[in-house]
């Protein structure tokens, strides 16, 4: 049997993994054979000094026991010398075994280590991306949070009593009308990336009704808040709760009836945000301040939408964070 090839790098004893050799008479047998040699001359003597008067005729079984007495301690000093080469034998076995494990060990652990560092170059990698991802959506809201305080779009000559009250500081947000809910839904959700050009699109159209632009940018606040501990929406797999659950809700029913909204199950997000609400005060009031006003969108969300609607609604980041911080709160207790 061919023996292993010793692990590079290790700093193994020297033939740790060559097959034991066998090395001849061992002070164990040499012991063996002077005990074996002096008995035997010992019993030689005493049989030839012994009296002729005091020898008795022959009789098997006293020649029986004479053997017996003569070969037995023999047989046992050969057994002891034998068991004592036996374990040494194994215990060289045993140091060797370990030896071998104890460099395999080794070998597993600087394998895992190199492992690892790799892992730890990937991660980090995704978490640049990733914040580099936030900053450009982060940039496109201020954007879009900025063209808000612009003036409005011109429009069509009127009377000059129209001129009149926008020049007085009527916002021109009150004039414009609710976006329509496919609008709505996605701007809740956010655009998917920097590219994500009809994301943007319905997000900039949505952005012009004050209420949803409140919610949005709470939205936002909240999100960018959860991201610094390394919460993000989209790593959440929510239970999805049916539609009439959210109509209740909507409602206004609070407690064990709508337990079913609270869909986020992970411990490590549920923890790290309980934490964050009990320690940053900053954190806390824009959770109940973004809490507050997704209650608000969904009492008047729901009267016009579908299932389908509600449905999607309950799919977006923005809901995935009310889930989050809901259970967080104790709306769902």
């Amino acid at each position: 049997m061919s023996t292993p090839d010793r692990p590079e790098g290790q700093n193994t004893p020297l033939g740790i993994y060559d097959r034991p050799r066998d090395q001849g008479v061992s002070g164990f047998e040499v012991v063996a054979i002077v005990l074996t040699v002096l008995w035997l001359l010992g019993a030689l003597v005493f049989f030839v000094v012994l009296p002729e008067e005091s020898r008795p005729g022959f009789d098997g079984l006293r020649f029986l026991v004479t053997l017996l007495t003569i070969f037995l301690p023999v047989a046992m000093i050969w057994v002891a010398a034998t068991a004592a080469k036996s374990q040494r034998v194994i215990r060289e076995e045993s140091a060797r075994l370990q030896a071998a494990i104890d460099s395999i060990r080794q070998t597993q652990v600087a394998q895992a280590q190199r492992s690892a560092a790799g892992s730890e170059i990937s991660v980090a990698k995704r978490l640049d991306e990733i914040a580099a991802s936030t900053r450009k959506a982060e940039t496109a809201l201020a954007t879009f949070s900025t063209r808000r305080d612009r003036p409005a779009a011109p429009v069509a000559p009127g009377p000059a009593e129209d001129q009149g009250s926008l020049a007085l500081g009527t916002p021109a947000e009150t004039l414009s009308q609710p976006p329509a809910t496919e609008d709505f839904v996605r701007a809740l959700n956010f655009p998917e990336t920097a590219e994500d050009e009809a994301g943007f699109a319905a997000l900039r159209r949505a952005m012009r009704d004050r209420k949803t632009a409140q919610l949005i940018q709470a939205s936002q606040d909240v999100l960018t808040l959860l991201s610094q501990d390394g919460i993000y929406m989209d790593d959440l797999r929510p239970d999805m709760a049916r539609p009439d659950i959210w109509r209740q809700f909507a409602q206004g029913t609070r407690g064990r009836a709508i337990a079913a909204l609270g869909g986020v199950r992970d411990r490590t997000s549920l923890a790290l945000t309980a934490g964050r609400m009990k320690q940053d005060p900053i954190f806390r009031d824009a959770a109940h301040h973004f809490l507050r006003l997704f209650d608000r969108m969904v009492a008047g969300f729901e009267p016009n939408a579908s299932d389908a609607d509600i449905q999607a609604l309950a799919d977006t980041r923005t809901a995935r964070a009310f889930m989050l911080l809901g259970r967080v709160a104790g709306t769902f207790d």
